[in-house]
């Protein structure tokens, strides 16, 4: 069984038709969706449209991200916190909750946090952030003790996160693997100094599973130029990170 993990698409259908493309031709399975499905991106709308239109398609298993709840639980007051530490970011947020529709934002909020999926004897938590958290960071410099804090209680073999739009991986003393996917809308990675989609591609055989780590070029030109036209202070800088990451937030 070949299972395909991506999350962090934040509004980028360029990214979503390549990734998406890639996984089809390597013929997966199952798809898992580890949230953050518009947030800041050049077409919110179209990207959680895209995924509304999966919910019942026995491939995807769908979780929540932390941005989605904060699009889906938007208040002034949130907006107010956010523009303290990521002016740019509230107000994407901001218009984010006005271009989405009503069924949209029900279909974030509606989300689980997390799910816990069995595929081939192998059992699957997919969270956000973290099993503590969804907006708990998993790095590739988180250490290792402090990685296994966030697993107790925690059953499965295998644990899946997003969150920090960087790849990274660990195998713990309790014999647990821990999995960051990247990020396909908005990595923070780069191959060769290129910023392409990031998705995790996991292959179950006889209760095994092998993982590698996936990079996919995608058309970041027109993605950016979709962005920077957003009507919202901050637009046309969200766009320059596609292009050149070189930073998490603004």
């Amino acid at each position: 069984m070949k299972i395909a993990v991506i999350s962090d698409i934040h509004g980028n259908m360029e990214a979503i038709e390549a990734v998406m493309a890639d996984i089809e031709q390597k013929g997966c399975d199952r798809i898992f969706v580890l949230g953050d499905y518009a947030m800041a991106g050049p077409e919110p709308n179209c990207a959680v449209q895209y995924f509304m239109n999966k919910k019942n398609d026995p491939k995807f298993t769908m979780i929540q991200g932390n941005t989605d709840l904060m699009i889906a639980d938007y208040s002034e007051e949130l907006y107010n916190s956010l523009k303290e530490k990521a002016p740019i970011m509230a107000e994407a947020l901001k218009n984010d909750v006005s271009v989405l529709n009503p069924l949209e934002k029900k279909f974030l909020k509606t989300l689980p946090i997390q799910k816990e999926v069995e595929a081939e004897g192998v059992k699957f938590l997919l969270v956000h952030g973290s099993p503590r958290k969804n907006n708990e960071d998993i790095l590739p410099d988180t250490p290792i003790e402090e990685v296994e804090k966030m697993l107790v209680n925690v059953n499965a073999d295998v644990v899946l996160c997003g969150h920090t739009h960087i790849p990274c991986g660990f195998q713990t003393e309790s014999k647990k693997t821990v999995i960051n996917d990247g990020s396909i809308g908005r990595t923070f990675f780069t191959v060769k100094g290129v910023p392409m989609a990031c998705y995790l591609l996991i292959e179950v055989i006889f209760g095994r599973c092998a993982f590698e780590h996936q990079f996919v070029d995608y058309d970041r030109e027109k993605a950016a130029n979709k962005l920077a036209k957003r009507d919202f202070q901050g637009a046309e800088k969200l766009a320059g990170m596609l292009i050149n990451p070189e930073t998490r937030h603004f």
